[in-house]
């Protein structure tokens, strides 16, 4: 795994376990249609997996 992540929250979290609202906290998620990039590591994919209903992801080379 090399290079980077772009992470757009896309879906309210109203409904979502805290333990996934948590999970978007985690990735620097704070808004609605924010926009992250992070470093593809294992650990972030673990994240993007447990809120991929959430957020939508693009590979950055």
């Amino acid at each position: 795994m090399a290079g980077k992540l772009k992470i757009r929250w896309v879906r309210s979290a109203i409904r979502s376990p805290q333990d996934q609202k948590d999970t978007l906290r985690a990735l620097g998620l704070r808004k609605l249609n924010q926009i992250v990039e992070k470093e593809d590591t294992a650990g972030v994919r673990g994240m993007i997996r447990k809120v991929h209903h959430l957020v939508e992801v693009e590979e950055i080379r």
